[in-house]
């Protein structure tokens, strides 16, 4: 099977939804099928195209940025030609060129399914919010012409402003989500370095940005504090350059940096190795975003994975893994003396939370969500692309 996956942004920019999409593109390469990603060539100095992890990444040049998006004048035209080499179309959202991709897919006659990733909500400004109904006028065009829509929850689905509206062509996949035990020595060498040893921990894997609600962690910290006087925030992700939040980034520093560094420790973007080590080493991740441009946390199920529980807003969808698991709590959007309520309520009793490993990989992995991607795919497909199926991956 030919397939063609198209976002604005994929590696090495680093989010939620270029971590789901390229685990995905990569697994499917890896079961037999020709996968091709088209995405923005965001970074001049990003190749045009290249092969990563057996899929072949296609970089439309960019004229010029709009707040987080991209104009891309030749986009239409590549984005034709590989569609018509591929036998299904697969659009990740938002993105500014929705209605125009599931408009060239139903052209070239190829299956049109969508996977929403979240809402779009830009910074405030007259401006951001201009930007904001235009994609989401685009998405909405192009909900009406593809086939399916893949969200990852049905919580997620019935309160989106956007997949509530497409009901009946909503199919749920649980996204991907990959994370290796923990080292046992390797724990203890990280939790060494950044001077963990009897002091709680709280972790937040994020970028620093508007939505992922940092400043709600931030207001909880004098309580947390004088409750634990040696605890200490762990912010794995990047905090620096975010595309957009310079603002953002200006209003906090001030407050992170009244903290001290003996409270809280930016640690940068980490790798895929060293990324059980940080949530073994923490006693609870918090996810205290404020809207739905997240609509999930890949995060909290990685952390689950190494045996920490995770606290949530109250978002459809964010809410679901500890629901789900029963591996943490769920708090009110924005509240910062619940959120600090409950962290000390998982650090003190920790042990209520705890859940072996093989449940929650029962619940999450990366072959279901691959899996439930094939069996789409092949639902839509007509029969003469199915015979281009490889044969493991039709009895998947």
């Amino acid at each position: 099977m030919k397939v063609l996956l198209v976002l604005t942004y994929y590696h090495p920019h680093v989010s939620g939804l270029t971590i789901y999409v390229k685990r995905l593109a990569a697994a499917l390469a890896r079961r037999g099928h020709q996968v091709t990603v088209l995405t923005s060539r965001y970074d001049a100095a990003l190749p045009a195209e290249e092969v990563i992890d057996g899929v072949r990444v296609v970089r439309a040049p960019v004229l010029l940025r709009i707040s987080k998006g991209v104009i891309m004048p030749a986009f239409p035209l590549i984005a034709w030609q590989l569609i018509r080499e591929h036998d299904v179309l697969s659009v990740h959202l938002p993105q500014f060129e929705a209605s125009l991709l599931a408009l060239l897919g139903r052209l070239a006659k190829r299956p049109v399914i969508l996977t929403y990733h979240c809402d779009l909500q830009l910074p405030k400004g007259w401006f951001n919010r201009v930007v904001d109904k235009v994609v989401f006028v685009s998405n909405y065009l192009a909900g009406h012409l593809a086939e399916a829509a893949v969200a990852y929850t049905q919580d997620f689905a019935e309160h989106s402003h956007f997949l509530s509206r497409f009901l009946d062509k909503v199919r749920v996949i649980r996204p991907p989500v990959l994370m290796p035990e923990p080292d046992a020595e390797a724990v203890e060498i990280f939790r060494a370095a950044h001077d963990l040893q009897d002091r709680p921990v709280v972790g937040m894997a994020a970028r620093l940005a508007t939505e992922k609600g940092v400043e709600v962690l931030i207001q909880a910290m004098p309580r947390l504090l004088e409750a634990f006087p040696r605890l200490k925030v762990l912010f794995a992700g990047q905090y620096e350059d975010v595309m957009g939040e310079e603002a953002y980034y200006r209003r906090l520093m001030p407050l992170i940096q009244e903290l001290g560094p003996e409270h809280w420790e930016f640690l940068g973007i980490l790798s895929q190795e060293q990324m059980p080590a940080f949530y073994a080493a923490c006693d609870v991740l918090v996810v205290p975003s404020l809207n739905s441009t997240e609509s999930f946390g890949l995060v909290q199920i990685e952390a689950m994975l190494c045996g920490t529980p995770s606290i949530a807003s109250n978002l459809p969808g964010v809410r679901q893994p500890p629901l789900m698991t029963g591996m943490g709590a769920v708090t009110p959007i924005g509240d910062a003396p619940e959120l600090a309520e409950a962290i000390i309520g998982i650090i003190t009793q920790k042990k209520e939370y705890a859940r072996p490993r093989n449940q929650i990989e029962a619940m999450f992995s990366l072959e279901q969500t691959v899996s439930g991607y094939e069996k789409l795919f092949r639902d839509l497909l007509p029969e003469r692309a199915q015979t281009d199926t490889p044969a493991e991956a039709r009895e998947t």
